[in-house]
């Protein structure tokens, strides 16, 4: 009795184990990279005069282009037709319809200036060929616009004032120190400056054009960032991680030189702005990965109520000329954005667009979660992961672990094309933040410096070792990808730690910093010095290093599949690193693939060029190691 009481109970426990297991085992649809890319990306939100219109970008027709929608919701009309170069709308002109916005050549990185008037005629404002040119704002009088231009040396950015009315304009500030000019106050009498000391470091200067006085803004050594000057003129906003690890909100007074915090979070303050009116006070500030917005009144820095939406992120908010309007765009890791806008005296909320595909169940798509682990040396490592849904103890699947560009770069919430399509296809993903990511404090930020290639490389095989931990990852099947630096730790891994991972994904990676930091454009003379700091000056005795630690030099190592994908435009990692990356690995006989795109520069933006990048990644992938 008691041996088939005991059969009984073993028979019973195994038809439980085999229910558990169907049960693990996770039913969905698969998407085609069509599909994942026909969901609609947005950015900018710019109010008409008579606060009836909205003006945004959309890649809808597969590349950014400008469109206009109604305030409270409707179709989109398209204001531009570009289908080579991206537009990316700037705001309204402040006194009529005109439309500002922003475009390069290809990715080349050369903005300029352009004019969109009524009767659909597009002028050049910044003709200067080879130029970089950056719009700041709009003059208290409404009569002109202020930007930044590097015409009169490629290496510096000079403050120009033009005319609205006939597009001529002029020098208001010349820049031959180095400075990066970030803000003008109202009357025109002081110009924010920004010098770069190292990545960790920057001074902020006033330049005060009445008694030619430059006033340092910050006394320790610490990172600043100008936010804006008061409406009165009198003071200066700015950000400030001195005698802490995180950023705060800082205001400096130019009457008495003296500054004091006014906001404090346990995470960077990221950005701050005030309304045009000064009655709305917005700050964003990165926490764990994911963008947070407060809204304050500026006089009491109390909150002001505003609209959330259940599950989902405020990434972004505009408030209006006359403040009675804000637009919002709302998403998440697993959604992407929709514009909303929002009434404040009525409290009306209408949500403007829809950009998931219509054949996509949002239900298949997959939420990131934080995750942290010890590295080799105790140091707790941030990552974003993402767990697909059939994922099971029944049902292992590969993993990738993905790293971010930078150096200093860092992988945030939000959502993520060729991540969802990855994971959708049965991809885990670890988007890891290794050690010099931003976002964790300085002292985290900067301690990776002069250590590339080694110890960040080591996070990130701890980071594949967390995954192998798993019971629902195969942990014989976990490859490595990213792009920029990046790609660059991919490449590293191939090299130096060759056996830690099956495959590498290498999207416009660095592979020979000696040359990459000679090459860099000439409008990074600002930053050349934090650069150098950081990774090594070329021109010195760091060149062995820099060697050293190039991926370029070491390709015998490679002996797992690799693909590389670069764009010709690329002003930042060359082509010729992928070329040559490409051209030594062959000789290994391992599998190379390229994929090389003439008209894309650091990142693919159109949609064509992106469905067949991330498409040939996938195939790469189930190929040799699903």
């Amino acid at each position: 009795m008691k041996t088939k009481l005991l059969f009984l109970v073993q028979v019973l426990f195994l038809l439980s184990c085999k229910d558990a297991k169907e049960k693990d085992v996770v039913s969905l649809r698969e998407y085609s990279i069509e599909q994942i890319m026909n969901n609609e990306a947005l950015s900018g939100a710019s109010f008409s005069q008579d606060m009836d219109k909205i003006i945004l970008s959309s890649n809808r027709s597969g590349i950014y282009n400008i469109y206009e929608l109604p305030i409270r919701g409707g179709a989109m009309t398209p204001i531009t037709n570009s289908d080579s170069t991206s537009f990316r709308s700037s705001t309204y002109f402040p006194e009529d319809d005109r439309i500002l916005f922003t475009a390069d050549n290809n990715g080349d990185e050369n903005y300029h200036l352009y004019v969109r008037n009524p009767d659909n005629e597009i002028i050049d404002l910044t003709p200067e060929i080879g130029t970089r040119n950056l719009f700041y704002n709009w003059s208290k009088d409404k009569k002109h616009l202020y930007y930044a231009s590097n015409k009169r040396d490629p290496r510096y950015f000079d403050g120009y004032k033009m005319s609205l009315e006939t597009y001529e304009s002029k020098m208001i500030f010349k820049n031959e120190d180095g400075y990066s000019l970030s803000g003008i106050s109202d009357d025109e009498r002081y110009f924010g400056l920004s010098q770069v000391i190292s990545r960790e470091e920057n001074n902020l200067f006033v330049f005060d054009t009445k008694s030619e006085e430059m006033i340092k803004v910050n006394t320790a050594k610490s990172s600043n960032s100008l936010m804006f000057f008061s409406k009165d003129n009198s003071k200066v906003y700015y950000t400030s991680d001195d005698f802490g690890e995180f950023s705060y909100l800082k205001v400096f007074d130019l009457n008495n030189k003296t500054s004091k915090s006014i906001y404090e979070k346990p995470w960077d303050i990221t950005n701050a702005y005030l309304s045009e009116g000064g009655g709305y006070l917005i700050v964003y500030s990165n926490e764990d990965g994911k963008n947070t917005i407060d809204i304050l009144d500026p006089l009491t820095m109390q909150s002001i109520e505003h609209p959330t939406l259940s599950g989902l992120d405020i990434s972004n908010v505009n408030i209006s000329r006359d403040e009675s309007w804000m637009t919002i765009y709302v998403g998440g890791s697993g959604s992407p954005y929709n514009l909303y806008s929002y009434n404040f005296e009525t409290e009306e909320l209408n949500k403007l667009t829809s950009v998931l595909n219509k054949e996509i169940d949002a239900s298949d798509l997959v939420e990131a979660e934080v995750v942290r682990f010890e590295s080799f040396d105790g140091v707790e490592i941030p990552s974003i992961f993402y767990r697909p849904k059939q994922a099971s103890v029944s049902n292992r699947v590969p993993g990738i672990v993905l790293v971010h560009g930078g150096p200093g770069g860092q992988s945030r919430q939000v959502f993520s094309p060729i991540i969802q399509y990855l994971v959708n296809h049965g991809y885990a993903v670890m988007a890891v933040n290794n050690r010099g990511s931003s976002g964790y404090g300085k002292t985290f930020y900067k301690m990776d410096d002069r250590k590339h290639g080694d110890e960040d490389l080591k996070d990130c095989i701890g980071a594949k070792e967390w995954m192998a931990t798993q019971d629902y990852i195969n942990s014989q099947k976990i490859g490595i990808m990213g792009g920029s630096y990046g790609g660059f730790m991919t490449m590293a891994a191939l090299t130096s730690a060759p056996e830690e991972f099956k495959v590498g994904v290498n999207l416009f990676g660095v592979t020979n910093w000696i040359r990459t930091l000679k090459s860099i454009p000439p409008y990074w003379e600002a930053q050349r010095k934090a650069l150098y700091t950081e990774m090594g000056d070329p021109f010195s005795k760091d060149s062995i290093r820099l060697k050293e630690i190039s991926p370029l030099f070491h390709t015998q190592n490679i002996n797992k599949p690799l693909i590389v994908l670069q764009g010709s435009q690329d002003p930042r990692v060359l082509q010729i690193e992928s070329d040559e990356i490409v051209e030594a690995a062959r000789k290994n006989g391992v599998p190379v693939e390229y994929v090389l795109f003439a008209d894309e520069g650091h990142g693919f933006v159109k949609k064509k060029n992106q469905i067949e990048a991330y498409s040939k990644i996938l195939d790469f992938l189930d190929t040799y190691l699903k």
